[in-house]
C-alpha cells in the first residue's frame, strides 16, 4: 500500500514539473492576450519618438527624435528608404510582436518568474532564432508583456492600444542591467499593418 502511494506521489509529481516547464500554454495565454495568432502584426509601418537620457522627457532644449520605419521583423527594417536590416533592434520590435516566441524554429523555455510592479510575471526564454538567447516576461493576470531582457537591457512596457484587432505597447523604456537606471526612452506614436511591401522598397 505505501509502495502504491509513493508510486502515484511520484507520478503526479512528474506529471506537475511537466506541466510546469511546458512554454505552450504560456504562449497561447500570452498571443490570445494580444488577440490571436492571425492578428500578430508581422510587416507593418510605425511612427515613433524617442529619446536619450534618465529622465522621462529630453532635457530643456532638446527635442524628442521622430522616424518612420516599415518593418518585417527578425528580417527586414526600412527607415524611410534606406535599409537597416543589419541593425539588432530588429529582434527587440520581434520580441515585442511575439514573432519570437511563436516562430517554429524557436526554442522557448519557461524560466523563473521575475517581480514587476509588484507581481510574479512569468516568463520565456527564446534561443535559436535569437543570439544571445532572450527573455519576455508577462503579467500574471492580463498575460500581455511587461519585461523583456536581451544583451545589457532590460526593456519595459506600457500603455499598451489597439490597432487592427491586435494590441500592441505602445510604450518603452530601456534600462542598462549593470546600472539598473533607464537610458531610452521611446514612443509608438502611430502604428499600421501592411498588406504588402510598399513599391519603393525591396527585400535583398
Amino acid at each position: 500500500m505505501f509502495t502504491h502511494s509513493l508510486l502515484c506521489l511520484l507520478l503526479a509529481t512528474t506529471a506537475l514539473a511537466q506541466t510546469a516547464s511546458d512554454p505552450k500554454p504560456l504562449i497561447d495565454k500570452a498571443v490570445a492576450a494580444v488577440g490571436g495568432a492571425d492578428k500578430l502584426l508581422k510587416l507593418f509601418r510605425m511612427k515613433e519618438q524617442f529619446h536619450s537620457g534618465a529622465e522621462p522627457e529630453p532635457k530643456a532644449g532638446k527635442k524628442k527624435t521622430s522616424r518612420e520605419s516599415v518593418l518585417e521583423a527578425p528580417a527586414y527594417w526600412w527607415l524611410g528608404k534606406k535599409d537597416r536590416t543589419d541593425e539588432p533592434a530588429k529582434f527587440d520590435v520581434w520580441g515585442w510582436t511575439l514573432g519570437a516566441i511563436t516562430d517554429p524554429k524557436s526554442k522557448v523555455e519557461v524560466v523563473p518568474d521575475v517581480t514587476e510592479d509588484g507581481k510574479a510575471a512569468f516568463g520565456l526564454r527564446v534561443s535559436g532564432t535569437i543570439t544571445p538567447p532572450m527573455e519576455l516576461y508577462f503579467d500574471p493576470q492580463s498575460s500581455l508583456l511587461v519585461r523583456m531582457d536581451w544583451r545589457a537591457d532590460i526593456y519595459r512596457f506600457s500603455d499598451w492600444k489597439e490597432h487592427d484587432g491586435v494590441k500592441y505597447p505602445s510604450r518603452c523604456i530601456i534600462y542598462k542591467k549593470a546600472s539598473g537606471k533607464p537610458w531610452f526612452h521611446h514612443e509608438i506614436v502611430e502604428i499600421e499593418r501592411l498588406k504588402e511591401l510598399p513599391a519603393e522598397l525591396t527585400r535583398d
